[in-house]
């Protein structure tokens, strides 16, 4: 009942901001189980109303178009199915949405899809390489033309820890999980790869904590815990030296990425007190050696 609901909403709106035509292949999108980049390409250039050097009513052309603006691959085939990851990237650029920094540094379909996913435009169960079936194709589109109605990109509540999980996923981040603790919601970067003896970031990382801060600029108003974490490499005071300044680096980082600001980040060094795996071992180890960014319930 949901679904159809769905649709029928589906229908009024997009047949009040897309021409009576396109209206008109509603239903048969519908029934499509794999659009084909021809069929994709020319409903998304309708949908965002780009003007250029191609001819609508032709299929190739429009292709041939897209192609030239590199929204498409160099190889692309008008009458080939398109993968979503492929559609992703078309959406992206055909409706100029701007990105986090791996789409802005990138600029590939692989990290479209990821922006797709982590603005909410693509729900369920996915895979980048899955072919985009036509009712997939248009409730993307409508949910897209819905939300620039109004500001696309906020979300209004806080996320639950299962959604950031969820979040963490789609967008590829590795070495990281989600619990919810006595202090808020953690978010845990497994074995960041400091430079030996320091506390500075090397950039792999960076983008790896870069990826985490996006979701964390859409949880506002909440403090933020910073706690670093070691194995059982050094002395005591060493450890705890050591997790306190990587976790001041991370927390520094975050504050330039506009996450929060310095006096609502508090910092703490845990050394080896709190391991989750077994230091015995060179994959527990690493476990180990973490940083962990916690959303704490209340101010502390």
């Amino acid at each position: 009942m949901k679904k159809n609901i769905g649709i029928t909403f589906f229908m009024f709106f997009i047949c009040v901001v897309l021409n009576a035509q396109t209206a008109d292949f509603i239903q048969t999108f519908l029934k499509i189980p794999a659009v084909s980049y021809e069929q994709a390409t020319r409903f998304v250039l309708e949908a965002a109303d780009v003007t250029g050097s191609y001819d609508k009513k032709n299929g190739q052309d429009v292709v041939r178009f897209a192609i030239e603006k590199k929204w498409l691959p160099k190889n692309a085939d008008a009458q080939k199915e398109i993968s979503l990851e492929k559609f992703s990237h078309l959406v992206m650029k055909a409706f100029e949405l701007k990105g986090g920094p791996m789409y802005t540094w990138f600029n590939s379909s692989h990290y479209s899809y990821r922006e797709m996913v982590f603005q909410d435009l693509i729900q369920g169960r996915t895979d980048p390489h899955m072919k985009v079936s036509g009712e997939r194709m248009l409730f993307i589109v409508n949910r897209l033309l819905y939300r620039l109605e109004d500001n696309p990109w906020e979300f209004p509540r806080d996320l639950t820890a299962e959604e950031i999980t969820a979040q963490i996923k789609a967008m590829g981040i590795a070495n990281t999980n989600v619990r919810v603790t006595n202090e808020g919601v953690t978010i845990s970067i497994s074995n960041i790869r400091f430079l030996a003896n320091s506390a500075v970031i090397p950039d792999k990382e960076k983008a790896e904590i870069a990826e985490v801060a996006r979701i964390l600029r859409t949880i506002p108003g909440k403090k933020i815990l910073v706690a670093g974490h070691t194995a059982l490499a050094g002395t005591e005071q060493e450890r705890l030296r050591t997790s306190r300044e990587r976790a001041q680096a991370v927390a520094d980082y975050l504050v330039r990425l506009g996450v929060r600001k310095a006096n609502e980040i508090v910092v703490r060094g845990y050394g080896s007190e709190r391991p989750v795996a077994d230091n015995n071992t060179p994959e527990g180890m690493a476990l180990n050696r973490r940083v962990e960014i916690t959303l704490l319930r209340d101010a502390q």
